[in-house]
Parts: structure tokens; sequence; C-alpha cells
């Protein structure tokens, strides 16, 4: 440590760390809800993929945008309120990931992502991200002299669901795409490696159209009825196509379009029919993501360059 201290970098490597994950975290907050929330996916990702001695910066990353926004609506919502949701989550989650992280590796033997461990990963850091959003919710104290917000189970689903589809909104992606780069020639991104990529192919012309049909469907038929809820679950048949094409990198993207299109269709917050089809999304992305592992499987043996320089990991100490 002293070593470290003495290195007038380290503490510019932290200082960066910790601004990219705070201008990340206020980008997907601004574009999320009660139940979807992104920056859990981006919470959970950070934490499988940065090393451990860059969490404190992660944590302080979070603090900042959370701590400023608490200040802002302490008047209305009450002190302790929020000196309680200025707390990180991210600080939460750190020992549940760190348990998990020691009785399984992020990969498996044959280099393969472990999806099981991710989603283990993914449902303990919903439940605890949907606990403590229950619990600050429950102290809320009405500045305005209004009625305190009375909690029930249904706000405690609500907020688990939106930890829990924001993580499989993200993280998966991001673990796609940072294995398809760790493939790539030199870990570069070029114009012809995308081009020449059969799931950014399958995606632009096929994912990204039906989606944007279906969107467009959901425009015209009146909420709250069954056509409209037919058009939502058919959302989750690109993701199945995809995960069959492309194993688990394809469940990743096709599952995260899928989710910010069905998102788009959401007329009022927390309403009923949205909910439902999120939680099927939810379990369609989450099954596709195991099934797609064994797809991803049979790929890597018909092509074993293709994930050469993907199964490389970092230090995570």
């Amino acid at each position: 440590m002293r070593a470290l201290n003495k290195d007038p970098l380290v503490w510019g490597r932290y200082v960066a760390v910790a601004g990219a994950y705070a201008a990340c975290y206020e980008l997907t907050r601004n574009f999320s809800f009660s139940h979807w929330m992104l920056p859990a996916g981006l919470r959970l990702a950070c934490l499988l993929l940065v090393p451990c001695r860059f969490w404190p910066a992660l944590a302080v990353g979070e603090t900042l945008p959370v701590a400023e926004m608490a200040a802002l609506h302490a008047h209305a919502f009450g002190v302790l309120w929020a000196c309680l949701v200025s707390i990180p989550t991210i600080g939460l989650c750190m020992p549940a990931v760190i348990w998990i992280r020691r009785h399984a590796d992020l990969r498996r033997a044959d280099g393969q992502i472990n999806m099981n461990m991710i989603m283990v990963a993914t449902l303990a850091c919903a439940l605890i991200g949907g606990g403590a959003s229950t619990f600050t919710l429950s102290i809320v104290q009405m500045g305005d002299g209004s009625p305190n917000p009375v909690v029930e189970v249904q706000d405690f689903l609500i907020y688990f669901l939106g930890q829990y589809l924001g993580a499989l909104t993200l993280t998966p992606t991001i673990m796609a795409m940072r294995e398809r780069m760790a493939a790539l020639p030199g870990g570069i991104v070029t114009w012809q490696a995308v081009r020449s990529s059969p799931l950014a192919r399958d995606t632009l012309l096929i994912v990204v159209p039906s989606l944007a049909i279906l969107i467009f469907l959901a425009s015209q038929v009146v909420e709250g009825t069954a056509a409209l809820q037919s058009v939502r679950m058919a959302m989750a048949v690109p993701v199945i196509l995809l995960t069959w094409r492309h194993g688990w990198h394809g469940s990743a993207v096709a599952g995260m379009l899928a989710s910010i299109a069905l998102a788009s269709t959401s007329s009022f917050l927390t309403e009923p029919l949205m909910i439902q089809a999120q939680v099927v999304l939810s379990l369609v992305i989450f099954t596709s993501l195991l099934f797609g592992v064994r797809v991803a499987r049979r790929i890597a043996a018909n092509h074993p360059v293709v994930l050469k320089g993907a199964c490389r990991e970092p230090s995570q100490r």
C-alpha cells in the first residue's frame, strides 16, 4: 500500500474510475423508472468486471449523484430519508458479490461464461436493491403535510422487478460486448469487424425492424387491451430467435433491445399490464441466457478461434 500511495498515478486512476462510473450511473438513471432500473445493470457489471481494488472508487462514484438527488429532495421527504438514501446500493451489494465470487468463478474451466453465477448475483443484488428502496420509502416524511406513503408488498415487488430487469437489460450485454472485443485483433473494434459480424447483421436486419414494427403496432391499439398485451409479449420472440442463432450473446443484445422497446410502450407509472409483460420478458431473457450458454458451446466447438481471446480475465485483486 505504501508503494501504491507513492505512485502519483494511483489516485488519478481512482478519480477517473469514480468519475466515469458517476457519469454512467447518472446517464442510466435518467432513462429509468421504478420497475426498470438500468443502474442495477451497470452496478452488477462493474462488480463482476472491475478489480476489487477499485470498488471504493465505484462506491464514491455512486454516492455523488445519489447524495445530490437526496439533498435536493430532503425538504420534501425528510432529512432521515435523505441520509439513508445517500448510502450507495453498490456498497450494500458488495458483500453478496464477494461471497458469490468466492464460491463460483466468472468463467468455467472450459473458458465459457458461468451464466449460473451471473444469474445468482443478479437475483441477490435485485433483492438487496429492492429491499433498500422499499425501506427508504417506508421512512419518508412528507414535508408538505400530506400523508406518508403506505408501504405494501407490491412496492417491494415493483422495486425488485425494476432492479432485476434492469440488470438483465444491461449486465449480459456489457459482458457479451466485452467478450467480443477481447476476441478481436488487439481488442480494437473496427467498422470491418462490425460489418462482418453475423450478430450485428441479424440485430440490424431482424431484431431492430421487428421491434420497430411492434412499437408502431403498440401505439395504434387501445391502452389496457388484450391486443396491446399481445404485442408486448411478441417482443420476446426476437430474443428467442437470436439465442438460437448466436447463443447468450444474442440473448443479451436482443434482450436489451426488447426491454427498451417494451419500456417505450408504457403509458403511466406502475401500469399493471406493463409489469406483467416485464415479468414475462424477464423470464424469457433469464431462460434464454442459460440456454444460450449451451448454444455458445456448440458455436465455440465449430469455430474455436472466435472466443480465443475472450477467455482471459483481468486480475480481480
